[in-house]
């Protein structure tokens, strides 16, 4: 009985083609919507994630607060309150704050941002960096090598290029490594090349501001030190245990570095967190917003097929009637319909399933988006 009635509802469905067409079109499209849109809102999660990683997804910055004493009324003291002397002490206690890896970051003047090779020059995001620096930031190297720790102890002068950086002062990256570049006066030679980052995404959301990572030129945070002629550190950037526990590492950081100080110093600390929350705000918003206006094709489909039902079974009351006469039950004549609305969804699905994912991948490939 099951199979007649599937054959049946299969040559009711063959007389009235057109309508049966429109039907299952109207279903694909929906499932092919929401598909589309599903996966373009996964896509984006990833790619700003990948994005987000180029900073480190446990990261957490800390420095001087320099408002506090202008909030307090007091004069503002002199330096950044930190000094290369607290970061042996920082780096014995970072197990019991929760920290994996910390890095001092020192900034120079501004005459020591002009980089050059000969006749090539730019302006970089020239910074003095500790040996954990890459590690802490997720950076890749492609050529050459990382500094060691002798490289920072002994304030050595070497330096590793960004993929920008390398492109405009030297023809190919094989020239750059053990090539001479000067920074501002400085001159230092080159020792290992960064994979190219991509932050792209974050900034045209505006959820992370800031220079290009790959015009970075990094040198020891020890030689930064000396041609700055200050043992100042500007800032700490290190690596929590967890994600959970960012904000608790960067508490634990500015007290020690509070009672190493007696006080002197206000400090403030930044996490990914707010980044990462912003970025999620944006994407499920937007995801939310296309899948309901995908889910309202699909109902709109949906209420199609409910409406061809109601027209066929006006249209085909006389035949109702003589398969009643005849002895079919009502439940007979509903399990034809059901079966007719049934074909309908499955050939618009799997129809829509596979131009969802042919839909998927073509705007992949448009939007750059994986």
């Amino acid at each position: 009985m099951i199979i007649e009635n599937a054959l049946q509802a299969m040559r009711a469905l063959l007389d009235h083609r057109l309508r049966t067409a429109l039907s299952i079109l109207g279903i694909t499209i929906g499932i092919a919507a929401v598909m589309a849109v599903s996966t373009v809102s996964k896509g984006g999660n990833y790619l700003i994630y990948s994005e987000l990683e180029t900073f480190g997804l446990r990261s957490v910055w800390i420095s001087r607060d320099r408002n506090a004493d202008t909030r307090s009324g007091q004069q503002v003291k002199p330096g950044s309150g930190i000094k290369a002397r607290d970061i042996p002490l920082l780096n014995q206690a970072k197990a019991e704050m929760g920290i994996v890896r910390l890095t001092p970051l020192i900034w120079p003047n501004d005459q020591h941002r002009f980089v050059s090779r000969g006749n090539r020059s730019l302006t970089a995001d020239v910074r003095g960096v500790g040996r954990d620096y890459f590690e802490v930031v997720n950076d890749v190297i492609t050529h050459g090598r990382l500094f060691l720790r002798n490289d920072i102890n002994e304030s050595r002068p070497y330096a590793v290029l960004g993929s920008n950086v390398v492109k405009r002062l030297f023809e190919s990256p094989e020239d750059a490594i053990g090539a001479e570049v000067r920074i501002g006066n400085q001159r230092v030679v080159v020792i290992g090349l960064l994979q190219p980052k991509s932050r792209d995404f974050l900034a045209s959301i505006g959820s992370v501001g800031g220079q290009d990572a790959n015009d970075r030129v990094l040198i020891p945070y020890t030689l930064m030190q000396r041609i700055r002629g200050s043992d100042d550190v500007h800032s700490l950037q290190l690596e929590a245990k967890s994600r959970t526990g960012a904000s608790e590492a960067g508490e634990s950081v500015i007290e020690q570095l509070q009672q190493q100080h007696q006080n002197r110093f206000a400090y403030r600390f930044e996490t990914m967190d707010s980044h990462i929350q912003t970025a999620d705000r944006i994407l499920d918003g937007v995801a939310i917003i296309g899948v309901i206006a995908a889910s309202v094709s699909l109902l709109v489909a949906g209420m199609g097929i409910m409406n061809m039902m109601g027209t066929a079974v006006l249209e085909r009351t006389r035949e109702i009637g003589i398969r009643k006469a005849i002895g079919a039950r009502e439940q007979d004549i509903l399990m034809q319909f059901l079966f007719e609305a049934m074909f309908i969804g499955i050939v618009g699905g799997l129809l829509g399933l596979l131009i969802g994912a042919a839909a998927s991948v073509t705007l992949a490939q448009l939007t750059g988006f994986p």
